[in-house]
């Protein structure tokens, strides 16, 4: 037999990579050692500022002497440069920091505008940047107070009036020969909006262009919605309530549906957004609001006039009166109306259209604006075509007028307090008139 041989094992060899880990800890715990005395050390704050005397023209002051007090009791001087700027590196162990500014080196006949603030004193964290400023010569600035805003309020408010107008004459209009509080109107005015931002913005047509299409689009839009819902439901003799609560269901319906299409964003016109103006009387007054201004005055006499010079507008006065009546002497009402609603529609898109510059675009915008339709026809008299003109005025002067007492967040309130006011001391609105219940 052969004897065995016991040969000895083999040591496990340490792979290269776990060599280079151990390493790499290793260094990488010396490296931390050192950090954080290395990080003390290099942290500084930095005191700076500019000093300019106003008196001049906002010239710079050179050769001012500034002290700065740290936290730790420790004094560091530094001097204004030749355009003005100080810059001092104090340690940054953070705290209380005073900054004061020594009034006998600044130059002769410049002094501080407020002399008991010489001193400034603020708490930095470590390592924190500071500016600090010491106003020098008369306040040159031209503080307007709350009431020196009152005629650039009353122009933007009877410039939002005259858009909501619009919106407003449309909805009396349907009121005062339907019955119909339509909750729905506010999503036509956001129809229009859309439409005229679809062509201009993403298909790239001019604004004018983009803005008629809109108009004819809503005259289109006020066809349809009419002859597919609102006359079915008439001819089946549906009262106004359920009709006014189909009414709210449209609204969601339109609303999450524009919701789908725009993604829920804000959006802006290419065209006119944000124009040039110019002065007047104190006023800031640009060509597109003085455009807009003009074309809402024309859209709103223009309908006012057909209804009370035209045959077609003694027709729709004599369906908004009595619509039994007017049919036993041979008018088409339900032509009537259908004209109603498509001219109203129109004029809803009209206004969503010019509202898109302040309001953005945006499927909010009926929601934005439905409580302050139903303020104006309200306040002015429902039904009454020339009341939601007056209502309309009224409502947007209010609103700008009230932000100089409240939040402008809050400016709505002012017209739904007004409505309130208005049903509780004259119910039919200022041009309505009364009638008799029961």
């Amino acid at each position: 037999m052969h004897p065995r041989v016991t040969r000895p094992r083999r040591q496990p060899r340490l792979r290269l990579h776990t060599l280079l880990l151990v390493i790499g800890i290793l260094a990488g715990g010396l490296s931390l050692v050192g950090a954080p005395a290395q990080a003390e050390e290099e942290q500084t704050n930095t005191i700076s500022g500019f000093l300019r005397n106003s008196a001049e023209d906002n010239a710079p002051v050179p050769g001012v002497e500034i002290n700065v007090t740290a936290p730790d009791g420790s004094e560091h001087v530094g001097t204004s440069d030749e355009e003005g700027r100080f810059e001092i590196e104090v340690p940054g162990e953070g705290g209380e920091y005073s900054v004061t500014i020594n009034q006998d080196t600044l130059p002769e006949g410049v002094t501080l505008r407020d002399q008991s603030k010489s001193e400034l004193t603020r708490t930095l964290n470590p390592g924190q940047s500071a500016v600090f400023l010491f106003p020098i010569g008369p306040d040159t600035r031209d503080v307007a107070t709350k009431w020196d805003r009152v005629p650039q309020l009353i122009y933007n408010g009877l410039l939002f009036g005259l858009i909501i107008a619009m919106a407003s004459l449309g909805l009396s209009m349907i009121f005062g020969t339907t019955g119909l509080t339509n909750f729905a109107h506010g999503e036509l005015v956001t129809f229009g909006a859309l439409v005229a931002f679809f062509f201009n913005s993403t298909l790239g047509m001019p604004f004018v262009v983009a803005a008629v299409l809109a108009v004819l689009l809503g005259l289109v839009f006020g066809w349809v919605q009419d002859t597919g819902l609102w006359r079915p439901l008439r001819r089946r003799g549906t009262g106004l309530i359920a009709m006014m609560i189909v009414s709210i269901g449209l609204q969601f319906l339109l609303r999450n549906l524009f919701q789908y299409f725009t993604g829920g964003r804000t959006q802006n016109y290419n065209d006119y957004v944000t124009p040039s103006g110019y002065d007047v009387a104190g006023i800031n007054v640009t060509t597109r609001d003085m455009v807009m201004a003009a074309v809402s005055v024309v859209a709103i006499v223009g309908v006012t006039l057909a209804l009370n010079r035209t045959r077609l507008g003694r027709a729709t006065r004599a369906v908004a009166d009595n619509p039994a009546l007017a049919s036993s002497t041979g008018i088409n009402v339900d032509r009537v109306i259908s004209l109603v609603w498509v001219v109203g529609t129109a004029l809803a898109a009209l206004a969503g259209v010019f509202l898109g510059f302040s309001l953005g675009v945006t499927f909010q915008m009926g929601q934005l604006v439905l409580l302050l339709l139903f303020a104006a026809v309200c306040v002015g008299g429902l039904g009454s075509v020339w009341g939601a003109l007056v209502g309309s005025l009224i409502i947007g002067v209010l609103i700008e007028l009230s932000t100089l007492v409240i939040p402008s967040d809050l400016k709505n309130a002012g017209a739904m307090l007004l409505l309130i006011v208005i049903l509780l001391v004259r119910p039919q609105g200022l041009l309505g008139r009364r009638e008799r219940i029961g």
